[in-house]
Order: C-alpha cells, then sequence, then structure tokens
C-alpha cells in the first residue's frame, strides 16, 4: 500500500529525476497528485499487464496511452517526474527518438504522397472514415487525420497542394468543429520510423514465433523492437514507492524473459517521519484543531470551495487543481475537497459503420425479404440515375431509385435467424403485413389504454425522507452521473401524485438495481411496502442478496418468495406481507398471487421474458401504485419518443467507477490456447464460461475439454434442458461448485456472474457482432479485469468481412464499445422486448427494424400523436442526379448518405447533410448539388400531398395524392437538367409558402 505522506516527504527535498515504481494504476494516480501538488510535470504511465507475445492489438488503447507519456517526458524541460506500477516496466521502452512529430501549419504546401509514405511508417490506418485515434483518410482535396495525442481529429482542406484551412471536426457526427486552427501537430500512430526502420519491424512481426490472430505491428509491434528500445531500468533512476515482495514474486514466478533479478534490487522510498496519511471525515473539525498550522486547500474550482461550508481562517492557500491528498504534519495540513474521478459517459454512434452490404438481407415495405446486391448506374429516359438493387426469389431483381431509399431496412432477427426470400410481385408480404399490423395496434393499444387507466388515478405520494440523502451516501461507491439523474426523475415521480410508469434501460452491472432500491427506501420509509419481481429464481435470488446487503442496518424487512422457499417460509411470507410485518418482497413469479397491506411501489426485472399470464397478473398487481421496470437492453431513441406519450424512461450509460473493461483475443483453435487461458483464471480464484453453439456436440466437446485439464468440474447446459434444472446449476455455478459452464450462447443476458471473468468463444466467426459484444459483456463484472477469447477453427478461410469484424471487437474492448460495432443490432432487438417473445414469429418474417417502424406508427396513430401518412413520392425528372462516386468514393458512405437523405422530413434537415457533404468530401458538384435539390423537392413534394413529380422534354408534371385532383403541367424554358429543376423547385416552393 503506498502512503502519500511517504511520497510527499521525499519528493520535498528530491532534484534528481526519477521513476518512482508503484503496484497498479490507483497508487500510481495517488503518487501523481501529491507530485503535482508539489509542482512536479507529472507523466503516468498505464499498467498494461500483458505476458510476452501476447496479442497487443486488445492492448491498443493502453499502448497508446504509454508512448504519449514517454514522448510528453522525453519532451519535456521541467521539473519532471515518472510514475509507473510494475507490470508496465516489463515491456521493451522506445527510445526517446522515435517520439518526434511533425507540424503542419495554414498556407504550407503538401507533398502527398511523401505525407502518406510518411503516416503508413509512423503506424497510420488508411480508412474512409477517421473516427478513431491513429486513422488518416484522405479524400481528395480533403485530409482526415486523428493523432493519438489529440482529444479531437483535425480536417485539413487543400487548394491544389496548398493548407487552405484547419479544423477540428466531431468523430461521431464528421462534422467540422469551431474556427479555424493555424496548425496542428502529427505524432505517430506507433512510433516515427523511417522506411527502413518499418520495413524491419513489419518483417520480423511477420516472421515472428509468437501466435496472433494477424501477425502485423498492432499486434506484435513492441516484442519485435529489438534495437529500437532499452530497458526502462536502464533509461532512468528507480526507486520503489513500497514494499512490492508480492508483486515481484509473481513476475519472477511467471518467467519474464525481459526482466533479469537484479533490476528489482532497488531502495524503497523511507517511511515519512514529519507527515502521516489522513482519513477526513469532517474538514472543519480538522480546520478547527489546526488552525495554527500552515494550510493547502486543494480543490478543482472556486464552485467546490463555495460550495463546501468550509470555516475560513487567514492562513489558508487553496490550490485549484485536480487530485486528492489529505496529509498532516508538524507544521502543516493538506486536505482535498475533490471527490474520485467519475466514468465518461459511453458514446452512441451517430454514423452507423458497416449498415449494409452486398449479400445482406433486407426488407421493402411492399415486396418483403430480399438480398441486397449493391448501387449501380443506370440510363433512364436519356437521365443517369443510381439505383440500389435487390434480389427476390428465381433471382428477380428490383431496381430501387436512390431518392427512395426510405422504403427498405436492413433485416434483422434474433440470434441472426436467416429469413427466407419472397417472391416479387406475390400478395403474400402485404398480407403478412396486415396480419402484423392487426397484431401491433392490439399490443400498441394495450400499452396506451393500460397507461390511460393509470393516468386517471390519483397516485400515492411518496415524500423523499431526510435520510435519503444518508441511505445514498452509504451505497459504497461514487454514484454515476446517469445513474443520480435516474433516482431523482423516479424520486419527482413518486411525489408528483401522479401513478409513475417509467421504463429504466441499462446495460447489466450499470446499476439499475442501486436505482431500484432508492425507490424501494422512499417507499418504505412512507410507510408503505414493495416488491421486486424477477423471471428468474436465480435473478430474484442475486436481488434479495444485493436488498439485504443495501437494507442492513436501516430497520427495513426484506423477505424472499420463489420455488425453494418452503411451504412454511412461504405462507409466513404471505401472511408477514397481509399484517404488513414484511416492508420489501423480492421473488419470482409466485409473488403474483400475495395479497399486501399497504403496496405503493411495484419493480419488475426483465418483464419481457415473463409470460402472457404472468404479464397479465403483473399489470393487475400495478394497476394502482407505482411502477418501475427494468430492462437490459437499450430501447431505440425513436421509439422511447413515440412511448414518451405513454411512460416515462431513463437511460444509464455510464459503466460503474470500478468496472474494468474487457480483454479481447481473436486466436485460431489451440488446445494449448484454450489450456492457458483456462489455468489463468482459475490461478487468480475465478471461473469460465464456454460457450460452443452445437447441442449435439456439446457432450464431446466436454471430452475434450476434461483431456486436457483432467479436474476440471464442468457443467454442461443448453435449451434442451429444462428450465428448473438450468437454474439449479447456475445456482451451483454461482456458488463456485463448477470451474467452467459450458453451454450454447444461452449464458443468460441479465446474470450477475462477478467471479467468472473469462469467457472463451468457440467458433466465433459464425456469430453476429452483436451476438459476440453481448457474450462478451458477460465477463469483466467485478472490479476485475475480464478476458475473452474468440476462437475461429480456420483463419485462412476466413472472408475478409469476417476478419474485420473480428479484429475490430478485439480492438475495441473498452466498455461500451458495443456503440460503434453492436448497439444498432442491440437497440432494434430491445424494441421487440418491449412488446415481449411472442411476437418473434411475426419478427421472423419481417424483420425488427419494420417491425419497429409499423409499432412506432401504431403507437403514435392511438395515443393521437400528429403521425403524418407517410406516402411514397415518385421522383421521374429526367435529369442528372445521384452523389458522384468521384467526390464520394465508397459505396457504403455514399448509400449511408442516400438512406439519410431518403429519411429527411424537412427541407432544413437535407441542406444540413449538403453542408456535411461539403465539409466532409469537398464541394458537391453539380450532379451532386442536382441531387440534393431533387431530395428537396421530394421533402417539398410530401408536404403538400403530391405523389408524383415527373418530367419529359420541357414539360414538368405533378401528380396528387388526392383522388380527383388534376395533374399540373409546367413548361420549363428548356430541357435543359437546371431549368427543369428550375421550374419544379419555383412551383413547389411557392405552394410550400402558401400553406
Amino acid at each position: 500500500m503506498v502512503y502519500q505522506s511517504n511520497i510527499y516527504e521525499y519528493l520535498e527535498h528530491s532534484d534528481s529525476k526519477h521513476l518512482l515504481i508503484c503496484k497498479d494504476d490507483k497508487e500510481a494516480k495517488q503518487i501523481s497528485d501529491v507530485a503535482n501538488l508539489l509542482g512536479y510535470n507529472t507523466f503516468v504511465l498505464p499498467d498494461i499487464r500483458v505476458s510476452v507475445g501476447e496479442d497487443l492489438r486488445a492492448y491498443a488503447e493502453e499502448v497508446q496511452a504509454l508512448f504519449i507519456q514517454l514522448a510528453g517526458y522525453a519532451k519535456s524541460k521541467r521539473k519532471k517526474l515518472l510514475v509507473s506500477p510494475v507490470r508496465t516496466l516489463l515491456l521493451p521502452f522506445p527510445k526517446a527518438e522515435f517520439f518526434e512529430s511533425m507540424m503542419i501549419e495554414f498556407g504550407e504546401s503538401l507533398d502527398i504522397p511523401g505525407l502518406k509514405e510518411k503516416l503508413y511508417q509512423w503506424g497510420y490506418h488508411f480508412t474512409d472514415i477517421a473516427a478513431q485515434k491513429g486513422e488518416v483518410s484522405f479524400r481528395g482535396d480533403i485530409i482526415d487525420i486523428y493523432p493519438i495525442t489529440s482529444e479531437k481529429p483535425y480536417r485539413i482542406s487543400l487548394f491544389d497542394e496548398e493548407v487552405e484551412t484547419i479544423h477540428y471536426y466531431d468523430e461521431t457526427s464528421q462534422k467540422r468543429l469551431g474556427d479555424e486552427l493555424e496548425s496542428l501537430e502529427i505524432t505517430p500512430a506507433f512510433l516515427a520510423l523511417d522506411k527502413e526502420e518499418h520495413e524491419a519491424l513489419r518483417n520480423r512481426c511477420e516472421h515472428s514465433p509468437y501466435d496472433t490472430f494477424v501477425k502485423d505491428i498492432d499486434s506484435l509491434g513492441l516484442w519485435h523492437l529489438d534495437d529500437l528500445a532499452q530497458n526502462a531500468f536502464e533509461m532512468f533512476d528507480a526507486i520503489l514507492t513500497a514494499n512490492l515482495d508480492e508483486e515481484l514474486q509473481e513476475i519472477y514466478e511467471l518467467d519474464r524473459p525481459m526482466v533479469e533479478r537484479k533490476h528489482f534490487l532497488l531502495p524503497i522510498i523511507p517511511e515519512a517521519t514529519k507527515y502521516r496519511d489522513l482519513e477526513v471525515v469532517d474538514p472543519n473539525k480538522l480546520l478547527e484543531s489546526h488552525k495554527g498550522k500552515q494550510i493547502t486547500i486543494l480543490a478543482k474550482n472556486e464552485s467546490i470551495v463555495r460550495g463546501s461550508q468550509l470555516s475560513f481562517f487567514e492562513n489558508i492557500e487553496f490550490v485549484y487543481q485536480d487530485g486528492i491528498v489529505n496529509i498532516l504534519g508538524q507544521e502543516r495540513l493538506i486536505l482535498s475537497l475533490n471527490k474520485p474521478f467519475k466514468r465518461k459517459k459511453v458514446k452512441k454512434a451517430t454514423i452507423i459503420l458497416d449498415e449494409l452490404k452486398p449479400g445482406d438481407y433486407v426488407v421493402h415495405e411492399n415486396h418483403g425479404v430480399g438480398i441486397f446486391r449493391g448501387i449501380e448506374k443506370r440510363e433512364v429516359l436519356g437521365a443517369t440515375s443510381e439505383f440500389v438493387t435487390i434480389m427476390y426469389q428465381n433471382e428477380d431483381t428490383l431496381l430501387i431509385p436512390v431518392s427512395n431509399l426510405e422504403v427498405i431496412d436492413r433485416y434483422v432477427a434474433e440470434g441472426g435467424a436467416l429469413p427466407v426470400l419472397d417472391r416479387m410481385g406475390k400478395a403474400s408480404f402485404k398480407k403478412l403485413k396486415e396480419k402484423v399490423k392487426e397484431k401491433l395496434f392490439a399490443i400498441a393499444s394495450q400499452i396506451i389504454n393500460l397507461s390511460a387507466q393509470r393516468h386517471l388515478k390519483k397516485g400515492i405520494v411518496l415524500k423523499t425522507p431526510e435520510e435519503h440523502a444518508l441511505f445514498m451516501s452509504k451505497a459504497g461507491f461514487v454514484h454515476t452521473e446517469d445513474q443520480e439523474r435516474a433516482i431523482f426523475e423516479m424520486l419527482e415521480d413518486m411525489q408528483s401524485g401522479r401513478m409513475m410508469d417509467r421504463l429504466l434501460s441499462a446495460d447489466v452491472g450499470f446499476g439499475k438495481t442501486e436505482v431500484a432500491m432508492n425507490g424501494i427506501f422512499v417507499a418504505v420509509k412512507n410507510g408503505y411496502q414493495a416488491m421486486m419481481i424477477a423471471p428468474t429464481t436465480l435473478l430474484s435470488a442475486q436481488h434479495y442478496k444485493s436488498l439485504k446487503e443495501r437494507f442492513y442496518g436501516e430497520e427495513i424487512s426484506v423477505a424472499k418468495l420463489d420455488r425453494f422457499s418452503t411451504t412454511k417460509e412461504k405462507n409466513s411470507v404471505l401472511k408477514g406481507l397481509a399484517e404488513g410485518s414484511i416492508d420489501v418482497v423480492v421473488g419470482t413469479h409466485a409473488l403474483l398471487k400475495a395479497k399486501f397491506k399497504s403496496l405503493a411501489l411495484v419493480v419488475i426485472d426483465e418483464e419481457h421474458k415473463f409470460g402472457v399470464k404472468q404479464k397479465e397478473a403483473l399489470k393487475e398487481m400495478s394497476i394502482d401504485v407505482h411502477l418501475l421496470s427494468m430492462s437490459a437492453t437499450p430501447i431505440p431513441r425513436s421509439l422511447n419518443m413515440a412511448l414518451s406519450q405513454v411512460k416515462s424512461f431513463s437511460e444509464i450509460l455510464t459503466p460503474p467507477t470500478e468496472r474494468q473493461g474487457v480483454r479481447t483475443f481473436v486466436k485460431s483453435y489451440d488446445d494449448k490456447v484454450i489450456k492457458e487461458a483456462i489455468l489463468r483464471e482459475l490461478r487468480r480464484g475465478g471461473q469460465i464460461f464456454y460457450v460452443f453453439n452445437s447441442i449435439a456436440g456439446i457432450e464431446e466437446k466436454k471430452k475434450q475439454l476434461l483431456d486436457i485439464l483432467p479436474k476440471l468440474r464442468i457443467a454442461v447446459l443448453h435449451s434442451k434442458i429444462s428450465a428448473k434444472e438450468t437454474e439449479d446449476e447456475m445456482l451451483k455455478f454461482e456458488d463456485g461448485e463448477y470451474d467452467v459452464l459450458l453451454s450454447t450462447s444461452i449464458v443468460e443476458s441479465g446474470i450477475h456472474m462477478p467471479h467468472a471473468n473469462t469467457m472463451i468463444v468457440d467458433g466465433a466467426d459464425s456469430f453476429g457482432i452483436a451476438d459476440l459484444h453481448q457474450l462478451r459483456g458477460r465477463v469483466g463484472r467485478g472490479g476485475k479485469e475480464g478476458y475473452c477469447y474468440f476462437m475461429v477453427t480456420d483463419k485462412e478461410r476466413l472472408t475478409d468481412n469476417a476478419k474485420r469484424r473480428l479484429l475490430a471487437l478485439e480492438t475495441h474492448s473498452d466498455l461500451g464499445s458495443g456503440a460503434v460495432l453492436a448497439f444498432h443490432d442491440l437497440e432494434i432487438r430491445g424494441g421487440g422486448n418491449i412488446i415481449g417473445e411472442a411476437q418473434s414469429g411475426h419478427i421472423k418474417q419481417i424483420g425488427y427494424s419494420l417491425y419497429l417502424r409499423m409499432l412506432e406508427d401504431a403507437i403514435k396513430e392511438l395515443s393521437g400523436q400528429d403521425k403524418e401518412v407517410s406516402q411514397q413520392i415518385d421522383m421521374k425528372l429526367s435529369i442528372q442526379a445521384y452523389l458522384n462516386e468521384e467526390l464520394i468514393e465508397e459505396d457504403r458512405l455514399r448509400l449511408e448518405l442516400y438512406r439519410r437523405l431518403s429519411l429527411c422530413e424537412s427541407a432544413g434537415e437535407v441542406y444540413e447533410i449538403e453542408a456535411e457533404i461539403a465539409d466532409r468530401f469537398g464541394k458537391p458538384d453539380t450532379v451532386t448539388r442536382q441531387f440534393i435539390d431533387v431530395m428537396v423537392m421530394k421533402v417539398l413534394a410530401r408536404q403538400q400531398g403530391i405523389s408524383k413529380v415527373s418530367s419529359y422534354g420541357e414539360n414538368v408534371f405533378m401528380e396528387f395524392a388526392e383522388e380527383g385532383k388534376e395533374r399540373v403541367v409546367l413548361k420549363a424554358r428548356s430541357k435543359d437538367d437546371d431549368d427543369i429543376i428550375a421550374t419544379a423547385m419555383n412551383y413547389l416552393k411557392q405552394n410550400s409558402e402558401n400553406i
């Protein structure tokens, strides 16, 4: 354990440049807080716990952070200090000369081929969209680059080869930000290597003896630096900050080839004689009793000081900076008002990369399920346009003009189920849609009627008691902003006099139960009862355990009711609820028959997993009490908005502070790798999930695992095993009776298994990216780092696409990174969950996206929200209009823009996308501008009830959706494109003003 007082006393009198070695990240932060206070320029290395030869792609962020800190240290001219966790020092440290950087300035002329070459040697990845650190994109006269040292990526606009403007841009929306910049600094994404060094390193990696999925610099570069690196102990004077014997012993046992034993025979910082560490409970008492001393107060800003209600004395010095230092000495007192660091919110991707690729299934709202074949140019009536081609049964092909892409959706179904292709021109899809529509109206009206009934009733007023603030502070962790918001929104509902009907969505382990417990606490302190119901015994047992711990010492009686309760216990609980002697009850559907004396709050976890009859009973129970429903799947924004009329909604997107990411490795299947992964987890006292998605072969797989490790205790689970047996085995696994849970992909989504922190997915290439991300989220739940191994049978036979997806998962192992990769599929599923499993048959036939759109429409229609009847508009102007591939080369980027343009509901939105195109790709050319005009006309035509805009020669025709309304014929000056557009646009704009 590190003592800040020791560090303070040592650094106060030390001038030599030092490397301070500590145990882990947490200690490094405590040391840097002290060093910063003493005016050191402090550089903290990340805690990288990696074995020699391991795939470094899974540690990409930490390796970047290591290089940034080492480069900063090398360049700093001030009094400086390097702080490093002990395990990081086992890595080779690149020599300082490989951290050079280059400047690009406004007005400078660039040698583009030379720049490309240099960035390639410096480790940059060339992509269509630069959205991650270390990526660069060259598009005509625009260069986007995201240096690893920069908070935001840069966009450079060129005039020929001269730098015309430099801006930051937002990596999620891809739009420019703020004012022009004078210059930018480009640091290497890996190291500043020249051509020969880069070639030699690449060669060493390609022929590396280490087994990684891809043998390249990203995965292996650091292990093959050879003479480009040095040993950390030879580069710096080092000293230990505390006794690290245990850690050092562990390192020796791992037999590190890079580090000799002598390196660790280092001095230890002596114990402080003038200072000691402080545990601060009441700052004012401390100030009062030490007011004669020199006092330093550490706070991030003045508002923290103003809000702290401190007693002020003359001899107080305020230091406004981050960090927490609490030390008492003979002559001085240092106190900190700062709170521990909070986790950043996980960003949701706004641009969905990977949206549609040739070969993907799509659903056309009139023709049904087909296969997307790509974009192609066709000439129709003498004008060139682009079309999306979709193939149906019997190889029939449908061409959809790119101006009408809103009629198709990507096909997504549960568990990646494959659909049956429809036949073009057959009425069966239309009938199916009608059938689904009826069902959806029934569901939507149920949601709305129930809500209307609740709105008419007066709610139980539950006032927030004074002791609630104390209850929150006893949580044992710092609440994230989202958690706090969700708690206060819920409490507001509960004291408003209306019936609460709130849906809380958050990933597992992000703290939904904590929010629910605050609601339960308030209900009980107001003299009422609360119940919490979950679909499985395992989940309810976990909730019961959490509630017992959290309400310990609060004089709140908690009981549970499930199939493990004996008849005697059941009767006793039911009696206690009826009499009011039990405040809170947790259980499964066994609770549905209970009678309460004064129930005020019902919390339902994973409501969509209950059966139809159970749902009905739940609705009856919760009709005149406050209701909080919790779900672990994200709810789509559009559906959330439609539902917002009838339900209130909270979302937690921030991971808890102590939660760690999951290291992800992609490997070719190998018994040695499996053995090492299992032993690595068992060595730290943990358990393993092994996912093998074939019921037929699962027993054979168990035998294979026992051949590798005969003493393994393995539980086997799959969908053919009864629910009762599944649950019993899961409970045994949770109690530590098994080492490995070998199962199909049914690893329960809502389950919190803090001891299982390694997952092995066998045959990972046959899973969808969303499923893999979901599975990976099952580990790394406690304070321990999770490991996830995606095993593929034959990496040589993988498609490029499968390879790219697996590598993306390996690189994006940070929490919530599924945002970019998997959020779309997950979000769509979340929509299915609201409605319940019974609908999955229909969803399978028409896909989630279309299903959801129809549900939103049904809810809007029934709840009287303004719903435009979105009729299709046929744009058949014989003009050249499309997004030019010379401007936007990548098909998938053009497709994404076509799709977004076709979904625009106002001319303003279309012009916004035009500005974005100019920003991202350069000035639009004539055909691109003309396509933008066509999309503006389409929006205006929809607002005016026009169903078709077409032209022939110099005549322009407007046809109306309303029967009996005569078509309008306009005459252009000539049949040139610009005259046709001007004529149609003038008519539509004038009419638009008259509406």
